[in-house]
């Protein structure tokens, strides 16, 4: 299932619904089939997507230079930083906009 972002001043985001999920729950918010965000809640949001992001990041084990060169032959992985980071710049685009700027994401059902 797909879930799209729309902003009020910024193109549109669509993502798979486990991700948006995770992202969602990230910024404290219910995963249901409709849902918004306020100009006043958007950078606190966004705040929230950028620490889960280096909680992510900090939770990686350390890599070793042969489990490296074992990464590069493999498909790349995209990981939370890349996930987040269209979500994360609509929120600080849209909360910058001014009062009447909102997002809202709409998916087919609960997620």
């Amino acid at each position: 299932m797909l879930v799209r972002f729309e902003s009020s001043e910024t193109a549109e985001v669509l993502m798979f619904a486990e991700t948006a999920k995770t992202l969602l729950q990230a910024m404290g918010k219910e995963t249901t089939a409709r849902g918004t965000f306020t100009q006043p809640e958007m950078l606190a949001a966004a705040e929230a997507l950028r620490q889960a992001v280096a909680q992510s990041e900090a939770a990686q084990p350390p890599v070793d230079e042969d489990e490296e060169l074992d990464k590069k032959r493999k498909e790349p992985v995209v990981v939370l930083r890349q996930r987040a980071w269209p979500l994360i710049d609509m929120l600080e685009r849209t909360a910058r906009a001014g009062s009447k700027a909102h997002i809202v994401w709409e998916a087919s059902a609960d997620f």
